[in-house]
């Protein structure tokens, strides 16, 4: 969420400090995702991984940016939220 944050501060990778943000978190985020393909599959956790980014990304747009979601937006970024507490909660495929 930070890194992606900072890639739209960097000004497509012309700031210096905000593309070392984008570079070290993606690294970052890259090498945390690897462990934990050990333990989940590919799918459900590039699932997670995603649909949590997208709904946290959504908030940083909304408060640090001002950039406001009309109704259909928000009711498929609630879809996706409901998705993932699915998964969560009812899945066997979550407890490998």
């Amino acid at each position: 969420m930070i890194a992606t944050s900072a890639l739209k501060e960097s000004n497509s990778f012309t700031k210096l400090v905000p593309s070392l943000f984008v570079i070290i978190g993606y690294s970052i985020s890259f090498y945390f995702l690897s462990l934990t393909l050990k333990n989940l599959s590919i799918g459900i956790t590039y699932a997670i991984w995603s649909g949590l980014g997208i709904l946290l990304i959504c908030l940083v747009g909304y408060f640090r940016y001002g950039q406001n979601l009309d109704f259909p937006a928000i009711i498929g970024i609630l879809f996706i939220g409901i998705g993932i507490l699915i998964i969560r909660f009812f899945s066997v495929s979550i407890n490998l």
